[in-house]
């Protein structure tokens, strides 16, 4: 049941991505069969949205997708644990950020890794550290924020500030209602042997690259029409009521976030085709909140870590980057 359900998963971002390659290849050839009454303007102008949001965002996706892998054969759990350290509690914070900062891992691939480090003896609230920092504040999330948002560097150093300051208070947070219970599953026969030993690293590394490109590329397929649709066909009046609302467009963007659940290496794309609707501190909302915790993020947590946990986590989290993201709006 599991093998077909991810070949399932699998066929669909081929699918989505064969979707893509058509539309930008053979736009004019596919456009001759498209009745006119459907190919209106306002679907000229989903498309055009909806492509100018995957170009720009795909380079960064496949450079973010290979840097994973390569993390992911080549680094031990037990490297990352020799770096941080466990004796104080509050104290380990920063250090356990730094690690996250290091490793470019999108939002799906380092909650194994959190999963893992705490069965090695990790505590839990330094893992989620890691966790929650890695898909931000590494540098290629940086580049690609910087690429989007050229013209407004308060974007791109808040969202770096904002998750590193959110991750610390998380992290203190978690670890002052948790303390140092274990929040995993325990699951019988589970000996955390997840590791291919092949000797050929490079076969693996081109795997998990090829399984996390799909993976992200059906998500950011979704995200970048459903932001396309949203910007062409609801009011415009009715979406700057939103944005310009101080309370309410912080909000609005983390929910958005959290639905369309996009990898943090084209995330900034799809923020920044709001960014004349938004404000600065809801786009800030949205490109913190969603690499953090996310729909399919809660999916894949719920598989590991206990229900109570979860929703503690998910909880604070929300907390602490909306108050970050109205404190800061007092200052752009």
């Amino acid at each position: 049941m599991n093998s077909l359900r991810n070949f399932s998963q699998e066929m669909t971002g081929i699918v989505l991505f064969m979707l893509f390659i058509v539309l930008f290849l053979a736009g004019d050839w596919v456009k001759d069969y498209i009745p006119d009454e459907f190919l209106t303007s306002s679907m000229v102008n989903v498309i055009t949205i909806f492509l100018s949001i995957l170009l720009e965002a795909i380079p960064f996706i496949l450079i973010g997708v290979f840097a994973s892998a390569l993390i992911q054969v080549f680094v031990s759990e037990s490297l990352l644990q020799r770096i941080i350290p466990k004796r104080f509690p509050y104290l380990a914070l920063f250090p356990a950020a730094v690690v996250g900062a290091l490793l470019p891992v999108c939002e799906c691939a380092i909650v194994p890794v959190a999963r893992r480090l705490i069965k090695k003896g990790m505590p839990a609230h330094l893992a989620i550290v890691v966790m929650v920092t890695a898909p931000i504040l590494n540098p290629i999330v940086f580049a690609s924020t910087y690429y989007a948002f050229q013209n407004n560097m308060t974007v791109v150093f808040g969202r770096m500030g904002i998750a590193l300051v959110a991750a610390l208070i998380i992290g203190a947070l978690l670890y002052r209602f948790y303390g140092k219970r274990n929040p995993l599953i325990q699951k019988e026969h589970d000996h955390g042997h997840h590791h291919d030993h092949s000797s050929n690293k490079l076969m693996q590394t081109i795997v998990h690259a090829s399984d996390e490109f799909f993976d992200m590329g059906k998500y950011l397929i979704i995200g970048a029409f459903v932001a396309a649709g949203f910007q062409t066909y609801l009011d415009r009046e009715l979406l700057v009521g939103i944005g310009t609302n101080e309370v309410l467009a912080p909000a609005v963007m983390m929910g958005f976030a959290y639905i369309i659940s996009l990898c943090s290496e084209a995330d900034a794309f799809v923020a920044s085709s709001f960014g004349s609707i938004f404000s600065v501190s809801s786009i800030l909302a949205f490109l913190v909140y969603g690499p953090m915790i996310d729909f399919k993020n809660t999916l894949l947590m719920l598989a590991y870590f206990n229900k109570k946990f979860v929703l503690i986590f998910i909880g604070v989290v929300t907390i602490v980057v909306y108050t970050c993201t109205l404190i800061v709006q007092l200052f752009v």
